[in-house]
C-alpha cells in the first residue's frame, strides 16, 4: 500500500476540470467509431497534462493514448466516450424530455467513464513525478465499446503487448470491484439474394429473401430451448428489402448479436447459427453470405489486483453524496419501478433497503445475479492482467441505456462519483507501481488462467475496425 491520502489530494485537486471534460463529452454525443468531437476533447486534455500522445491506434482515428512517466511497468487505464442512439434527453430533469428527437444521449455513463479515467491516469502521473519514481502510465482513449468490440481490435494490433497491468471502471449504482462475468459475443450480418417479380402477377417467378430472414429468426427462435441458459442471441432488421408490398423482395439483411458465457461456446452456437440461416435459403431457394462485424471475449478475473481494488475502496469510504444528492435520487426513483430497484440489489448480492444512493462499499464476497451483458475489456482481458471497479453515480435501480440514466450524466452525485472511482484507480495503480510482490501475483494468477486456454483474438484476421459503423 502506497500513500494513498497523497494521490486522493492529487485527484481533488483536479477533479474540477474532468468533472467539466465529462460534460462537454456529454454535450456532444457520439455513437461508436464517430467521436470525433469527444476524442478531441480527451487529446486536448492529454496535451494540457503534458502525455505523450500516441494518435490513431489499430488504425482507429476516434482511438488515442497518453502516456506519461519513464521505466519501470507500463500501468494502463482504459476510458471510454462513445454514446448510445436514440438516448437524447435534458441533464437533471425527472421526464422524458429529449433534446433532440431520436438523438443520441449518454446512457450508458460513457462520459463519466473516460473523464474519471483520465482523470486517475493524470493524478498518477502527478503522484511519479512528484516522488520521482519510476514507472509509466498510459491512457487509453477507446471507442465503440457499444457493439464495435474497438478494444479487441486494439488488442489484435498489439497496442497492449508491452503492458503489465490494465485498470478500467464503469458508472454504477453502487461502488464495488467489478465481478469478471460477462458474456463473449459476436456479431453477424446475414443478407440473403434472391429474385424480384410481381408480387401478384409473377409470384411464383419471384424468391423472397425477406421470407429467408423470417425462416431464420423462426430456426433461432426455435434453438433457444435446446442452449446454454446463460447464453443469448439477438436480431435487428437491417435491411427488409424495400417497401413495396407488391414486390417480392430480393434482398434482406439481419443483424445477430450472438452471446456465451465462454469463447468456445459461443463458436459452437454461432455454428448453429450459421446453419440455420443456410436452411432458410435452401427453404427458399435464396443465397446467403454472412459478414462479422464485430466480437470480444467473456473477461478474465484478476485475484490479487481485485483484492487490491477492493482495499482502496474499503480507505476510502463510500462516495460523498449530500442530501440534495439524495433527494434528487428519490425523485428519479419515482420514475421507476419497484422490480428496477429490488433488481439492481440483487445484483450486487445485498439485501434491498430504501437507499436512493450508494452509502456502502459492496463487500468483495459478496456474489450477485450473474451479468448478463458484455463487454470489449473482455479481450484486453485475457491479454493483460485486468481490473475493474463499479463507481456509483446514479440513483439505485436506474436502468442501464434508459433516458433516467442520461438525465443524471451532469449532476454533481455524477461528478462526485467520478471523483471518488478516480481515486480508487489511481490507488490501486500506485500499489501495483510500489508492490513488486503484488504485481508477480497478478502475473501469476493471469498465467494460470489462460494456460490451459491461450488467448485467440475472436475477430477474424480479415475483418477491419468498421470505422464507418455510425456513419
Amino acid at each position: 500500500m502506497q500513500n494513498t491520502e497523497e494521490i486522493w489530494r492529487l485527484v481533488d485537486a483536479k477533479k474540477d476540470a474532468f468533472a467539466a471534460l465529462s460534460d462537454r463529452v456529454w454535450d456532444t454525443p457520439e455513437l461508436a467509431y464517430a467521436e470525433h468531437r469527444s476524442v478531441a476533447e480527451h487529446i486536448a486534455m492529454l496535451e494540457a497534462e503534458g502525455f505523450r500522445i500516441i494518435r490513431n491506434l489499430a488504425g482507429i482515428p476516434t482511438a488515442v493514448a497518453g502516456e506519461a512517466g519513464s521505466g519501470g511497468p507500463v500501468i494502463a487505464i482504459l476510458g471510454e466516450y462513445d454514446a448510445l442512439p436514440g438516448l437524447s434527453q435534458e441533464a437533471g430533469v425527472t421526464e422524458p424530455r429529449p433534446l433532440e428527437p431520436n438523438g443520441n444521449g449518454h446512457g450508458c455513463g460513457h462520459n463519466l467513464l473516460g473523464s474519471a479515467s483520465l482523470l486517475a491516469a493524470t493524478a498518477v502521473k502527478d503522484y511519479l513525478a512528484k516522488n520521482g519514481l519510476p514507472g509509466r502510465i498510459r491512457y487509453y482513449g477507446c471507442p465503440a465499446e457499444e457493439g464495435g468490440a474497438a478494444k479487441g481490435f486494439m488488442v489484435r494490433a498489439g497496442c497492449f503487448d508491452d503492458v503489465e497491468v490494465a485498470i478500467s471502471w464503469h458508472p454504477s449504482a453502487f461502488s464495488s470491484v467489478n465481478e469478471a462475468l460477462s458474456l463473449a459475443n459476436t456479431r453477424i450480418d446475414f443478407s440473403f439474394a434472391g429474385r424480384a417479380s410481381h408480387a401478384a402477377a409473377s409470384p411464383h417467378l419471384g424468391r423472397s429473401a425477406l421470407d429467408a430472414v423470417e425462416l431464420m429468426n423462426v430456426g433461432v427462435n426455435y434453438m433457444r430451448e435446446h442452449m446454454p441458459i446463460d447464453a443469448r442471441i439477438h436480431y435487428a432488421l437491417l435491411d427488409a428489402g424495400g417497401i413495396a408490398p407488391n414486390v417480392v423482395q430480393a434482398r434482406a439483411t439481419v443483424r445477430y448479436l450472438v452471446r456465451a458465457r465462454e469463447l468456445p461456446e459461443l463458436q459452437r452456437l454461432v455454428a448453429r447459427v450459421r446453419k440455420i440461416a443456410d436452411g432458410a435459403a435452401l427453404m427458399t431457394e435464396t443465397t446467403v453470405t454472412s459478414k462479422v462485424v464485430s466480437a470480444c471475449s467473456n473477461l478474465l478475473a484478476n485475484t490479487p489486483l481485485e483484492r487490491a481494488m477492493h482495499d482502496n475502496l474499503r480507505r476510502l469510504g463510500p462516495p460523498p453524496f449530500d442530501e440534495a444528492d439524495h433527494a434528487f435520487a428519490r425523485e428519479i426513483q419515482a420514475t421507476l419501478t419497484e422490480e428496477d430497484i429490488a433488481t439492481a440489489w440483487r445484483r450486487v448480492g445485498l439485501p434491498a433497503k430504501p437507499a436512493a444512493l450508494c452509502d456502502e462499499i459492496v463487500p468483495l464476497e459478496a456474489r450477485g445475479a450473474a451479468m448478463m451483458g458484455s463487454t470489449d475489456v473482455g479481450d484486453v482481458s485475457w491479454r493483460v492482467p485486468t481490473v475493474q471497479a463499479r463507481g456509483a453515480t446514479y440513483a439505485i435501480g436506474t436502468p442501464g441505456h434508459s433516458w433516467q440514466l442520461t438525465a443524471q450524466g451532469k449532476t454533481p452525485a455524477a461528478h462526485k462519483g467520478l471523483a471518488h472511482v478516480a481515486k480508487v484507480m489511481a490507488g490501486t495503480a500506485i500499489d501495483v507501481l510500489g508492490d513488486v510482490t503484488l504485481l508477480a501475483r497478478a502475473k501469476a494468477d493471469h498465467a494460470s488462467r489462460i494456460a490451459r486456454h491461450p488467448y485467440v483474438c475472436p475477430i477474424p484476421e480479415n475483418v477491419f475496425p468498421p470505422v464507418r459503423m455510425s456513419a
